[in-house]
């Protein structure tokens, strides 16, 4: 299946590239949704660990576009059940991007396994990889609403930061980053507005963008996630992760401290602070 999105994707952008884009005067890329994976232990198997699962979370879907293959360490470890591509369809996939788009929400710790005791999730068990927030009792750092998305500001600079040396400082723009808060039915707008965690986390997200930036990343636009509460993938309406809180009975929507803050923000008031002070933001 991803092997077809590959070369789907390569063939969209050879169309615009030959019919719309000079009309346009726009840009054409491809999102990936990169979370940053940190070496449980600072062992030789646990870094390699990090790699494997970046490898098979990112890597996978930029590596043809940029280099023509699939990494190498995914074609060790999966052999004649991961494709190939033609001489032709390398050549379709050269260059096939102007900007990469990066959903980044969270940080995680990566452990070598390969002993049947190691409960490995589906996603990265083809990596060899097991995955947790956890080193020496204390967690990666704090929960959110949505499970295994902890608020990890650091890992987003991480994330940059590797795009840019290994993708030769492509245009990068955040297309998606944002804090989810856990609800039910029972539950009103007043229970959400004062959202100072969502604030906190957008806050210190965008410090650690601002120094990927400060150290020469075309970090070239930033978008939260979201404007609006929506239907979250399999946990329904159970997550919010608006600016403006939603009441699906009536549609009527509330702006949330987040909102205001974003909002002050982006005029550049110096009022939009952090609600706590351990960084600070210059813009």
């Amino acid at each position: 299946m991803a092997h077809n999105i590959i070369l789907s994707h390569a063939t969209a952008v050879d169309i615009y590239r030959k019919y719309y884009q000079a009309k346009q005067c726009a840009h054409i890329g491809i999102v990936i949704a990169a979370t940053w994976y940190e070496p449980l232990m600072t062992t030789t198997a646990d870094i390699l660990a990090a790699k494997r699962a970046m490898a098979f979370n990112q890597y996978w879907f930029l590596d043809p576009i940029f280099f023509g293959n699939y990494p190498s360490v995914m074609r060790q470890m999966l052999g004649p059940n991961l494709p190939t591509f033609t001489p032709e369809e390398k050549t379709l996939l050269k260059e096939k991007l102007d900007f990469i788009g990066i959903n980044q929400y969270t940080t995680t710790y990566a452990k070598y396994c390969i002993h049947s005791t190691c409960v490995i999730d589906a996603f990265d068990g083809n990596a060899l990889v097991l995955t947790t927030r956890e080193s020496n009792g204390q967690l990666i750092g704090t929960p959110t609403g949505m499970p295994m998305y902890y608020a990890v500001p650091w890992g987003i600079e991480k994330v940059v930061m590797h795009m840019k040396e290994r993708y030769n400082n492509t245009p990068m723009y955040i297309t998606e980053n944002g804090y989810s808060q856990a609800s039910n039915s029972s539950m009103t707008a007043a229970d959400f507005v004062n959202d100072t965690a969502r604030v906190n986390f957008i806050h210190d997200y965008l410090i650690y963008l601002n120094s990927a930036i400060r150290k020469g990343a075309d970090l070239r636009g930033y978008f939260v996630w979201s404007l609006i509460d929506n239907f979250e993938w399999l946990f329904g309406f159970t997550l919010r992760f608006g600016l403006h809180h939603v009441d699906f009975k009536t549609q009527k929507r509330t702006p949330r401290l987040s909102a205001k803050w974003y909002s002050n923000f982006l005029k550049g008031s110096k009022i939009a602070k952090s609600v706590h002070s351990d960084l600070s933001l210059e813009y």
